[in-house]
């Protein structure tokens, strides 16, 4: 694998290397040995799957508060997404920037996550399925999100937002002060 730091503190895309014969191809997707060596979480608890029907669709901004916050490994398996990440860290240097990068089945890209940072993606493609693996288990009531057009942050969005969820839809403006 292939790690590359974002320009956000902590958080990486990791490139898979692919080993290519007649019968196609093979890939390593995790390694606790590489990913100590550059730093990362190791210790992935629970994995996760959604597939989403039509593109422009939206999902996001989540995130879960301490002590049930978690690192996040994601991995468009179908189609293409466009994954962002915003740090949501108070003491970082990177706070309220966001970032964001194209996961597809095809390029085999991922992005790691960090504890701290709100996550989502506005689908490319039609029947887009992205795999999740986090560090800690999923907690109801830890769960929270924040607007994303929400001008604290600035995204970007590559393509029109056609839908999301009524509950990503009401997450609250952000508020540095709050934090």
């Amino acid at each position: 694998m292939k790690f590359s730091p974002t320009s956000l503190s902590g958080a990486f895309l990791i490139d898979i290397q692919r080993l290519e014969d007649e019968r196609g191809w093979f890939a390593r997707t995790f390694c606790a040995d590489e990913f100590a060596e550059h730093g990362l979480p190791t210790h992935l608890v629970q994995a996760s799957m959604s597939l989403t029907r039509r593109a422009g669709t939206l999902r996001g901004m989540h995130y879960q508060l301490a002590p049930h916050a978690e690192d996040k490994l994601v991995r468009c398996v179908q189609g293409a997404i466009w994954d962002c990440i915003v740090d949501l860290r108070a003491e970082s240097p990177t706070y309220c920037r966001w970032f964001g990068a194209e996961l597809s089945a095809a390029n085999g890209r991922m992005m790691l996550v960090p504890k701290g940072f709100a996550h989502g993606f506005v689908t490319l493609a039609d029947d887009a399925a992205v795999s999740y693996h986090m560090s800690a288990f999923y907690a109801p009531e830890s769960q929270r999100g924040a607007r994303w057009n929400d001008p604290a942050f600035g995204i970007e969005w590559p393509v029109p937002v056609l839908d999301m969820s009524d509950r990503d839809r009401q997450w609250p403006a952000f508020s540095k002060e709050a934090r």
